[in-house]
């Protein structure tokens, strides 16, 4: 087995060379940290044989995301799932590769827990979170993720547990990791959540594509009772009701009279729009304001 498997992960050296794109993140390395994931795991192992594509596309994506295999950087690991090789990503490693490309300068990711001290600032502020390390902090009540953009703006992004519990619910990994390590799941999901809201980067796209595609992706139900033409109907009001507040949000940006509430406009403009074209707009009107703002300073 361990011979097979050795003669496996060399088989995909031309692959994973091709598809290198950090060239820090190297072949003579990873194929080893590969080989070790395998040879401590034989349930790993038997399922990378059982299922060799899997396991091949595992590991091409390390060099397509450019992403370390390396345990003691804890950002990113193999793993079986549902019968396939998987290539997990930890939220440790989403904001590894958010500050490696630029698109963050800095960020964090904690859990907040009943016991805890904790006071929402704004989007566009950190919070005020105090707790006692060492005590008994109670349950979890929810978390955030704050970073700091390229700009030297920050941005905070939080959810409660409902929230992350809903999401939970619906990831195929719910009685894996979802039940071994809920709370590094937990804050992954919310770096999941507030990445949208971070500059384009294409290697973090591609690492959130992969683990929604191993883990499943969380969509709101569709209430049953509803028809198609009532469906569509509350998608089209909603969206409306979108542009029109995004519309009016632009046009406060524009009438701004510090840049701190210019910030918190557009955080909460570009948070309404995620997903939506409309957000390049907004961000080429807060770009416009941002410099009238600078020159007049």
């Amino acid at each position: 087995m361990s011979l097979s498997i050795v003669e496996f992960v060399k088989q995909q050296e031309p692959l994973f060379v091709g598809a290198v794109t950090d060239q820090s993140v190297t072949w003579a390395k990873e194929s080893q940290f590969a080989i070790q994931y395998f040879q401590r795991n034989d349930y790993l192992a038997k399922t990378a044989l059982s299922n060799p594509t899997s396991a091949q596309n595992a590991i091409i994506n390390v060099a397509a995301i450019g992403i370390t295999l390396n345990p003691a950087s804890k950002l990113a690991y193999l793993v079986p799932r549902d019968g396939m090789v998987c290539l997990d990503i930890s939220y440790m490693g989403l904001l590894h590769l958010a500050q490696s490309t630029g698109s963050i300068k800095w960020g964090q990711c904690k859990l907040v827990y009943s016991n805890d001290t904790y006071e929402s600032n704004g989007l566009d502020t950190a919070p005020t979170h105090k707790y006692n390390a060492f005590g008994d902090r109670g349950d979890v009540v929810g978390g955030y993720c704050t970073v700091k953009t390229a700009d030297g703006d920050y941005l905070t992004e939080e959810m409660s547990l409902a929230e992350i519990k809903a999401t939970e619910a619906t990831s195929k990994a719910k009685n894996g990791p979802w039940k071994n390590f809920w709370e590094e799941m937990a804050r992954k999901t919310i770096v999941k959540r507030a990445s949208k809201y971070w500059p384009r980067a294409e290697r973090l796209d591609n690492a959130i594509h992969v683990i929604n595609e191993d883990e499943g992706v969380f969509q709101e139900p569709v209430m049953a009772h509803k028809s198609e033409e009532d469906i569509r109907e509350d998608a089209k009001k909603q969206q409306q009701e979108i542009m029109d507040k995004a519309q009016s949000l632009c046009e406060e940006m524009a009438h701004a009279e510090t840049m701190a509430d210019l910030k918190r406009h557009f955080a909460e403009a570009y948070r309404l729009t995620a997903g939506m074209k409309l957000q390049q707009n907004i961000q080429a009107i807060y770009s416009e304001c941002k410099i009238k703002f600078e020159e007049a300073a």
